[in-house]
């Protein structure tokens, strides 16, 4: 393997994808939090309950 090649890059972002506190590793948390979150307020939506009622949490 060619040592002198440059990391590949991102499909959506010039940033090479790394693990730990990189700004990569961030956006990417960001993305999925904001994708959970939209779920739950789908799920309430729909459902007509509370997430934590629907989870069995309350």
């Amino acid at each position: 393997m060619d040592q002198s090649a440059p990391p590949a890059t991102s499909a959506t972002t010039n940033d090479v994808p790394d693990f730990g506190w990189s700004p990569y590793a961030e956006r990417m948390n960001g993305r999925f939090a904001m994708l959970g979150f939209s779920a739950i307020l789908l799920i309430e939506t729909f459902s007509g309950e509370t997430f934590l009622h629907w989870a069995g949490l309350s």
